[in-house]
Order: structure tokens, then C-alpha cells, then sequence
């Protein structure tokens, strides 16, 4: 079996994840990972709103699986679109480490309050750039693109006061020890759809499948079912700042918090519903549909609007 995977270390590290975790089950089982790069990986110049499409960071691991030259790929979730190219399938969601974001500090801060006025921020997400503007209006906020080394080098080199990132990476690739940092609250913060988890798209292969297939969380796939079916139901691509957060609260009953809105902040749609696991799997679109009649659908035209101002 070969797995077609990005060149960063955090890619890395989740295929050899999957690896280990296939290996386990089929001992026998001779892996290989096939290294690519994607245009997401290359183009580091410009910001991700501005160069397309949803699934920016596999296109090229999915023609790779389509010519024959891998059974299999592994991608962070949140990378991942609604549907997948050609005939491939969705085989596994591994189960999600911490969603939260965490936002890591140049000096001494403890807290984003800390940061003194007009303070500097890096980050690409349109949905980390409205949030943060909740937080505080003042901050001067940056596009910052690259792999979680350029980004921190970044910091460290003085170009940002704090930057923003996904703390499961950090966690990953054992970085939080050496940086100052803060872990934003789910609320206050919401993550992306999918944020956390790992996730291995396969040919439409019985045999590839069966075996992937045993790696799947099942609580996590529902999570992040709800997650994505929101996403999908409003087609929130790169250019929407959307967050969306689902998370058990006990073995039965699922928090659900959700936001949309304008980049600038000024307009913002946000709500907490919880649901009772029995009736979660179709809840990311009737939720969808309630956000859709609070004006959601018109803030989304009015942000590609304003988007193409910015950029």
C-alpha cells in the first residue's frame, strides 16, 4: 500500500500515524508513503482566500490515488470538502485530538487581553481574523502563511506579536513545551469544521477500504458529520468565515456552537444549541437552515463582497 501525503512535517506525522496504526492490524502489511506537494504547499505568497477552492492542500494527493500511484491519502480534516474527486471515499475519521485553537505569544503574555493596544497578530483564517476583532477591535491583523516551523520562526524573528494556530498540530509535532501560549475556549474561538481530526480518503477499493475503515472513531465521525454537513448546507469554502464546534458534554447529550459573519466583524450570526446524540446526524444542516434564516445566506454574498476589497 502507498499513501500519497503533503511534504510538511505535521503531514508527515499523521501518515505515519495512519501507517502505524494499519500496521498494527496488518502486520504484514508493507506501507510507503509518496510525498508530495500541493498548490496550497507552493503558493505561499498569497492569501488562501485568494487562491481557491476547498480543497486547496489535495488535489494533487487525490490525482496521485487516481493514477494508480497510491491507494490511499491522509489529510487533515479540515482541509477536506464536501465531496471528493472522482470516485474516492471518505474511509476513516481517526479519533480528533483537542480542537482549540491556541494563540502563541513573542513575550511574556498570558492571555490575548494582555497584548498592549494595536498589537500585531498573524494568522490566514478569515474565520480566526473575525474573531479576533470580537475580541478586541484594536488588533492589527496579517495574513501569515507557511508550515508551522516558517510560522513560528516568524514570531520568533519579531514580525508578529502572537500569532494563531491549531493546537493539535503544535501538540503533534511536540511544540508546546518550548512557547508561551494560550488556548482559546471553543466558544470564544470557534474552531473550523473538522479541526483536530485526521482523516483518510481511499479508491473505492472493498479490500482498501475494510482495512481503513477499522481506524474510524465513531463519536468523532459524528462530531464532525454535524461539523461538515453545517459547512456544506451554507457552502462555506475558504472565503467564509465560518466556525463550528461539535463536542460530547456527556455519553449522551452534544454542544453544539456555531458562528458566521463578516470579516470585519460587523455583522455576526452565533449560536449554542445542544442535542441529545439520537438526533445528531442530521443536526449540521437543520442547524445550517436556522443560521440561513437569520440572514446567513446574505452575509456570505455581502463577505465575498467585502473580501474582494481586502484583497
Amino acid at each position: 500500500m502507498k499513501i500519497a501525503t503533503r511534504k510538511s512535517l505535521l503531514a508527515l506525522w499523521q501518515s505515519e500515524f495512519v501507517k502505524a496504526k494499519l500496521q498494527e492490524i496488518e502486520p504484514s502489511l508493507n506501507i510507503e508513503l509518496l510525498e508530495l506537494s500541493t498548490k496550497g504547499d507552493v503558493i505561499l505568497d498569497t492569501p488562501l482566500a485568494k487562491i481557491g477552492g476547498k480543497n486547496l492542500f489535495i488535489k494533487e494527493l487525490e490525482n496521485a490515488m487516481h493514477d494508480g500511484l497510491a491507494q490511499i491519502s491522509v489529510h487533515s480534516l479540515k482541509d477536506v470538502g464536501a465531496s471528493l474527486a472522482y470516485d474516492f471515499k471518505l474511509a476513516s475519521i481517526c479519533k480528533r485530538e483537542t480542537p482549540n485553537d491556541v494563540v502563541v505569544f513573542r513575550g511574556n503574555e498570558k492571555s490575548l487581553n494582555e497584548l498592549k493596544q494595536g498589537a500585531k497578530i498573524g494568522t490566514t483564517s478569515l474565520r480566526r481574523q473575525m474573531q479576533l476583532r470580537l475580541i478586541r477591535d484594536d488588533f492589527s491583523i496579517h495574513s501569515l502563511r507557511g508550515n508551522l516551523q516558517t510560522r513560528l520562526k516568524k514570531l520568533k524573528d519579531g514580525e508578529f506579536d502572537a500569532i494563531v494556530l491549531a493546537y493539535a498540530g503544535l501538540k503533534r509535532l511536540n511544540l508546546l513545551d518550548e512557547l508561551n501560549y494560550e488556548i482559546l475556549d471553543t466558544k470564544i474561538m470557534i474552531p473550523s469544521a473538522g479541526q483536530g481530526a485526521v482523516a483518510i480518503e481511499s479508491i473505492n477499493d472493498e479490500k482498501v477500504l475494510n482495512l481503513v475503515s477499522k481506524l474510524n472513531c465513531p463519536k468523532t465521525a459524528l462530531l464532525c458529520k454535524i461539523e461538515r454537513d453545517f459547512t456544506a448546507t451554507l457552502n462555506g469554502g475558504c472565503g467564509a468565515p465560518i466556525g463550528i464546534n461539535a463536542s460530547f458534554i456527556d455519553d449522551e447529550i452534544i454542544c453544539v456552537n456555531a458562528i458566521i459573519g463578516l470579516i470585519d466583524a460587523s455583522k455576526i450570526i452565533k449560536m449554542q444549541r445542544k442535542i441529545n446524540q439520537a438526533n445528531a446526524s442530521d443536526f449540521g444542516v437543520v442547524l445550517a437552515k436556522e443560521f440561513i434564516k437569520h440572514g446567513a445566506l446574505e452575509i456570505l454574498a455581502e463577505n465575498e463582497e467585502l473580501l474582494k476589497e481586502m484583497l
